[in-house]
């Protein structure tokens, strides 16, 4: 990814940190408008799903997955056991690996910054981070480290906000919910721009029926995601076979 970096010199990697701060600022404030709205519709829907207030700032520091959390709010509150939460946070997250991947010679020298860089890469941080470079002048690993806390910083206070108007005054948050399937619904049609082919739709939809009919909506989902794998691996040479 040198593409992100104008500068890497041993000067440019001395500039103050204050600089790097008021770099990424500006450069975080599309992020800032989506996190803090989101943030604050999943803070709203913990509130009223029951579960105790502090988990959703808590969740927002140590689990910061937007996707993961609405779905975790959803599986808590419906009694979901805990290896199932587990399993469908990992399916759901395992695109992060690919991220890490391609991040690999860009991280290599943050130093003691690289585990916070690495648990804050989210889609959208991954996106600013592939896309705008530090300025001249700025040490890169400090306006990623800037990016990646501004970024966290903002779904923090959206979620914090959310919860606390939740539980200070009652709001009808019926549909609410379905915030989680319109965040899906564009990874979904993010998917299909990139897999053309109507096999593994098809293939993950006829499990999930399946499953949905056999087992019935609380026992469903691990079960419809491994036959739904175990499907995709044996379409794969015909996936691999259209492109």
């Amino acid at each position: 990814m040198e593409s992100t970096d104008h500068d890497d010199s041993p000067r440019t990697r001395g500039s103050a940190p204050g600089a790097a701060l008021r770099a990424a600022l500006p450069a975080t404030f599309p992020v800032f408008l989506g996190y803090t709205t989101i943030g604050a519709a999943f803070g709203l829907l913990l509130a009223s799903s029951g579960l105790p207030l502090w988990a959703a700032p808590a969740m927002s520091i140590f689990v910061y997955a937007g996707a993961a959390q609405f779905m975790g709010v959803g599986l808590i509150a419906s009694g979901a056991g805990l290896a199932e939460i587990a399993a469908a946070t990992f399916l759901l997250n395992l695109r992060h690996m690919v991220y890490g991947l391609s991040f690999l010679e860009t991280y290599s020298r943050a130093g003691a910054r690289k585990p916070y860089l690495v648990l804050t890469l989210t889609d959208e941080t991954y996106a600013l981070l592939s896309t705008v470079a530090a300025p001249p002048g700025i040490d890169p690993d400090r306006f990623r480290f800037w990016v990646s806390a501004l970024n966290q910083s903002y779904w923090f206070l959206g979620t914090l906000a959310g919860t606390l108007a939740g539980g200070l005054a009652a709001f009808d948050t019926r549909g609410l919910e379905f915030s989680l399937t319109a965040l899906f619904t564009v990874l979904l049609i993010e998917q299909t721009r990139k897999v053309r082919s109507p096999l593994p739709y098809l293939a993950s939809g006829a499990c999930a029926v399946g499953a949905y009919l056999a087992l019935g909506p609380s026992r469903m989902l691990l079960p419809a995601i491994g036959a739904a794998g175990v499907l995709l691996f044996a379409l794969r040479g015909r996936l691999e076979a259209r492109g």
